[in-house]
């Protein structure tokens, strides 16, 4: 377990994005958070009123007199708090003149800048949360569907957790049993007994890993969306289909071929799936160098992407960029969608359904909104089954995660090849020992200082 550590400095960041709005919150946590504030604040003694108030009053600059701004300024005090610290939190009127100043005027008086997520990590550190729900509150932050935040909050209530620390107790208890038959070897069949019970129990904690595991890609969709590429030859409707989808004019749609120069990146939610759609330049042969780095950029989303939907001309025969196209993307995931099919048709849709199979062809007309339901829908279909099957359950969504799952999975593995090959206990022992720290990982019960840098600084400051 984390050892709790109790000597901080004072920390403040401003919590709100900047700019202009109705307020603003700056916060402070620790020790000398209130005598901090109080330095400024002309109002009632925060050191008296109750904890979890809010407190009408005025910021005064300490050294002229001048009054910075009319505030509300609310005390939590330790240990119920996000921090398990002291924490103020000053409600002013949103603008960055204010905002700042008063900022300025805690780092002035005592308080330290925080880093990144600091304020989360102090949470972490003073075992108020473990790893899981640290990561599940950047999570919330950053959902892009119901769905996907109520699986942060779920996560936030300790569900991952708890699941993980199940798994850990089932392999230290195995570890118990193993070390006290080991410790024990005068009775006959010991060792026979044991490696039965290593190998049964190994099983069992291996298939749970393996079903957590199975949830990962559907996870990853939820948390960040499916990347899909939308490409094409130029003027074959790309802009347009993306238009439709997000149901906003976000790209330029002219009858100019490479107007669109550049990868324009949206999130959209289809059907419940989250989508980050990637209109890319129109892969051709170009000299123009700006339309030429927007190609090359177009062919790093098609490698990157999870769906690829490929947009072909309708009006036009198959040229040999299509095909191109259409062998480029043979591997990935994809949709075919032939658009303009209010003109007269030139292509030839028999050779389209040989290169990419029929039952991947969608027609589309995008101005008059034909078809393109059915785009939405073949989405749905190709990819919410995984998310909807596990409504109930536990799923993976986080990139770490899966990487110590995995590697806690080849380390049972071994253990089952260990005992397959004849090894000792105590080796296989070891193996087992290793899947229990790397599922400590997971949590937090067991963690490097670098693993904490490297995690809250994807943080924003003031969170």
């Amino acid at each position: 377990m984390v050892e709790e550590q109790t000597e901080y400095d004072t920390i403040a960041a401003i919590s709100t994005p900047p700019g202009e709005g109705a307020i603003s919150i700056v916060r402070l946590s620790g020790d000398d958070a209130l005598p901090i504030v109080m330095k400024m604040f002309k109002g009632k003694d925060l050191t008296k009123v109750p904890t979890h108030t809010i407190n009408y009053g005025h910021i005064i600059d300490p050294k002229n007199g001048e009054t910075v701004d009319e505030v509300m300024v609310t005390v939590m005090r330790a240990p119920k708090t996000y921090t398990r610290e002291d924490i103020v939190e000053i409600n002013c009127h949103g603008g960055i003149v204010p905002t700042n100043k008063i900022l300025q005027l805690l780092l002035t008086n005592g308080a330290r800048m925080a880093n990144p997520g600091e304020f989360t990590e102090r949470a972490f550190l003073h075992g108020r949360i473990d790893l899981t729900q640290a990561e599940s509150v950047l999570d919330i932050i950053k959902a892009k569907t119901d769905r996907s935040a109520k699986l942060a909050l779920d996560h936030l209530g300790g569900s991952l957790a708890k699941l993980i620390r199940g798994l850990r107790e089932e392999i230290l208890d195995t570890l118990s049993k193993v070390e006290v038959n080991i410790d024990y070897p005068e009775y006959d069949g010991t060792e026979m007994i044991t490696t039965k019970l290593l190998k049964e129990r190994t099983i069992e904690v291996k298939k749970k890993i393996d079903k957590l595991l199975e949830t990962a890609q559907g996870g990853k969709i939820l948390r960040e969306g499916l990347a899909t590429a939308i490409i094409g030859r130029p003027n074959v409707g790309k802009s347009s289909l993306l238009n439709y989808l997000l149901h906003e004019d976000k790209a330029i749609v002219t009858d100019v071929a490479g107007t669109t120069r550049d990868v324009i990146e949206e999130y959209v939610n289809i059907k419940g799936i989250p989508l980050k759609l990637i209109d890319t330049a129109g892969i051709r042969e170009t000299e123009d160098k700006v339309e030429k780095i927007g190609v090359e950029r177009s062919r790093k989303a098609i490698d990157q992407g999870d769906l690829v939907i490929l947009v072909l001309n309708a009006s036009e025969p198959l040229t040999d960029e299509d095909r191109q196209l259409i062998d480029l993307t043979k591997d990935k995931q994809r949709i075919v969608i032939l658009n303009k099919t209010d003109l007269p048709q030139k292509i030839e849709i028999d050779e389209v359904e040989g290169l990419v199979g029929k039952e991947n062809i969608i027609q589309t007309s995008i101005p008059n909104n034909i078809g393109v339901d059915d785009v939405e829908q073949r989405i749905k279909d190709m990819f919410a089954n995984g998310i909807e099957s596990s409504q109930n359950a536990v799923i993976i969504n986080n990139a770490r995660h899966v990487a110590l799952l995995n590697k806690a999975a080849d380390s049972l593995d071994a253990v089952l090849v260990g005992i397959k090959n004849g090894m000792p206990v105590d080796l296989c022992q070891t193996d087992m020992r290793d899947a229990w720290e790397d599922l400590g990982e997971i949590t937090g019960d067991s963690y490097k200082d670098e693993l904490l840098d490297e995690l809250f600084s994807k943080f924003c400051l003031g969170k």
